[in-house]
C-alpha cells in the first residue's frame, strides 16, 4: 500500500539500512501540489509491480531539493518549477524531465465570508489573504503576479507551501488565497475560484528525475517512465495540469 512520509522521517531512515526481505520500496520526493496526482500515480505504479511499495514525502520544492541533495534515502525527486531541480543538480542520476505545467488562481472559503467577487478585491485592502514563501515555487508565482498586477495590500502570512495556503483558506483564517489551479480543483466545493489576470503568462512547469542515491534505479526510472506515459498524463490532466 502506498505510504505517505513526512521529510522529518526521511533522514533517520538512512541510519536504518535496507536489511528486510521485504517487498521492494521507492521513495518519491514531490512537491505539495502533487499530492493528489502522484497518490494516484503510485497506487497505480503498485497496481503494475505488486511486489514493489510506493513512499511519497510531500513538501515544498526547495526542501525536498536540499534533502535530495543531502542525501536522503529516496528514489525520484518532483519538483515544482525547474530552478529548483537545478539546485538538486548533484543529486539527479538522469536529467530531468518536464511533465507537467500548471497556473495560479484565488480561492475564498466555500461560504466567502468576505464577499470577493474578483481578484482586484484584494486591492481594498478590507480582506486578509494568504501566499507561500517566496523561497517556494508556488510563492515565486505568487509574487510575480502580485507585482505584475500591481497590488499593494500584503499578504497576511507567508505559507510553506501552497497546501498550507489551502488549507488557511478551507478553515477560513483568511479570507483568500493564491494557489495552484490543480488545488482547486482538488479542494472541489470547499472553496470558490476565481481567476488572476495575467496567471496564464505565469505557468509553473514540473520536472522529475530519478536520484543517484537510488538503491532501486530501474523501479526509479520505471516510476519517471509511468509518469510521462499517456496514462500518467490523463492522471494529471484529470488532476487539473495542463500538458508539457
Amino acid at each position: 500500500m502506498t505510504r505517505l512520509l513526512t521529510l522529518a522521517l526521511l533522514l533517520p531512515l538512512a541510519a536504518c539500512g535496507a536489511g528486510d526481505d521485504a517487498a521492494s520500496k521507492i521513495t518519491v520526493l514531490a512537491a505539495a501540489s502533487l499530492t493528489e496526482s502522484f497518490t494516484t500515480l503510485a497506487e497505480e505504479f503498485e497496481r503494475e509491480h505488486e511486489d514493489v511499495e510506493v513512499e511519497l514525502a510531500f513538501d515544498s520544492s526547495a526542501t525536498l531539493a536540499e534533502q535530495a541533495v543531502g542525501g536522503a534515502p529516496a528514489d525520484v525527486l518532483a519538483t515544482a518549477d525547474t530552478a529548483t531541480m537545478d539546485s538538486a543538480a548533484d543529486a539527479l542520476a538522469a536529467d530531468p524531465e518536464i511533465f507537467a505545467t500548471n497556473t495560479m488562481v484565488l480561492v475564498t472559503p466555500a461560504d466567502n465570508p468576505a464577499g470577493i467577487t474578483s481578484y482586484d478585491d484584494l486591492a481594498t485592502g478590507d480582506v486578509t489573504y494568504v501566499v507561500c514563501v517566496d523561497t517556494a515555487p508556488c510563492g515565486k508565482v505568487a509574487a510575480t503576479l502580485i507585482a505584475a498586477t500591481g497590488l499593494a495590500a500584503e499578504p497576511a502570512s507567508l505559507e510553506v507551501d501552497v497546501k498550507s495556503v489551502l488549507a488557511k483558506v478551507i478553515s477560513g483564517e483568511a479570507d483568500a488565497g493564491l494557489v495552484y489551479a490543480t488545488d482547486a480543483v482538488a479542494a472541489g466545493a470547499a472553496v470558490q475560484t476565481f481567476e488572476i489576470p495575467g496567471a496564464a503568462e505565469v505557468v509553473t512547469t514540473y520536472p522529475i528525475a530519478p536520484l543517484d542515491q537510488s538503491e532501486e534505479a530501474d523501479l526509479a526510472q520505471e516510476f519517471v517512465d509511468l509518469v510521462l506515459a499517456e496514462s500518467g498524463q490523463q492522471i494529471l490532466r484529470d488532476a487539473g495540469f495542463g500538458t508539457p
